[in-house]
């Protein structure tokens, strides 16, 4: 009988000390992140602990660690990813009237399992002068054969493109997006290499016009050393469009994860995440675009024009993402 008493008060003890807690499983890796940590620490009193690592490396440490995984939250980066944490099963639906009322439902998951917190454009970065600056419009006219020798663009690999590809798809079919796709490959300046980043560097040296890249990418070369601010001196962000929608956009989503020992706290971190103060944390920070209507932007990312965002959900890039792939690989884009 004491032996019983003894074990339920060790369980009852353990019960309250991780009441007081929530376990961050993110692939995110920013100094905006740690900032806003701390920030929901101080208002709520609930420690997060966190654990960072890239996108695959958790969801399989998640699917490995089963009932027995201690994560509270999943934050992970791009609709190719969320899908297949979703597909796993490293979710669980939740309620919240708040996330539901200020998340737009394109970008959240049908099932609730899931919510944007930040969203970031893929736009192109154009070399001041060049005539792309007077004629190109939209993603479809990347594969057009005058744009030969310009494009720079990562590698099809990367789920930044492989999304991009996904709502080319969503758009067109897969039949027309695999001749896009052969299009822009047949245009490229270059075989893809390196990262978003680096694209636009190639694009002020001169070896290309047109870089393929996500906006934040572009904020921090405008924040980082002299040279990386020379760069974005010498291009010209635009916001090309799909012909029937708008601006291709991405997405940060966090999700309460599916054996979350902390669900009333992991739900309450998700909400501050998606608060104006947090999102604006994010935007100035980050140079991401915030996901609810009444948080500011950054005034840097203001000045490169305002973004009309696609109409395409973040739930369908994901479904399409494994055609997407295909699509790629059939196209020859490396």
């Amino acid at each position: 009988m004491i032996k019983k008493l003894a074990l339920s008060i060790v369980i009852l003890t353990s019960s309250l000390l991780a009441s007081n807690e929530v376990n961050v499983y993110s692939s995110r890796h920013y100094d905006t992140d740690k900032e806003l940590f701390k920030t929901f620490e101080k208002k709520s009193g609930i420690k997060v602990k966190v654990i960072q690592a890239k996108d695959d490396a958790l969801i399989k440490r998640m699917e490995s660690e089963g009932a027995n995984s201690p994560a509270d939250v999943f934050i992970t980066v791009d609709a190719a990813r969320i899908e297949r944490a979703t597909q796993k099963g490293l979710f669980q639906a939740i309620e919240s009237k708040l996330l539901t009322n200020v998340v737009p439902e394109k970008l959240r998951d049908k099932n609730n399992q899931w919510f944007a917190i930040t969203k970031r454009a893929r736009i192109v970065a154009i070399k001041k002068g060049s005539s792309a600056l007077e004629t190109l419009e939209t993603y479809e006219q990347l594969s057009d054969p005058k744009y030969k020798g310009q494009i720079m663009v990562r590698s099809s690999s990367n789920v930044y493109n492989q999304s991009l590809m996904a709502g080319m798809i969503a758009h067109h079919g897969i039949e027309y997006a695999t001749s896009w796709a052969k299009g822009v490959v047949a245009n490229m300046a270059r075989d893809p290499k390196g990262s978003d980043r680096d694209q636009a560097k190639a694009v002020a040296a001169g070896i290309g016009s047109i870089a393929i890249m996500n906006t934040y990418y572009v904020g921090k070369l405008a924040t980082s050393n002299e040279s990386d601010k020379e760069v974005v001196s010498k291009v010209k962000v635009f916001f090309p469009k799909f012909e029937n929608g708008g601006t291709h956009i991405n997405i940060s989503a966090a999700g309460v994860a599916k054996h979350a020992k902390n669900k009333e706290n992991a739900i309450k971190f998700i909400e501050f995440l998606v608060s104006k103060e947090a999102q604006e944390v994010f935007a100035n920070g980050n140079f991401e675009y915030p996901v609810i209507k009444n948080a500011k932007i950054s005034p840097l990312v203001s000045s490169w024009g305002e973004l009309k965002e696609d109409n395409v959900s973040i739930n369908d890039l994901g479904k399409y993402n494994k055609d997407a792939v295909k699509a790629l690989d059939i196209a020859g884009w490396k």
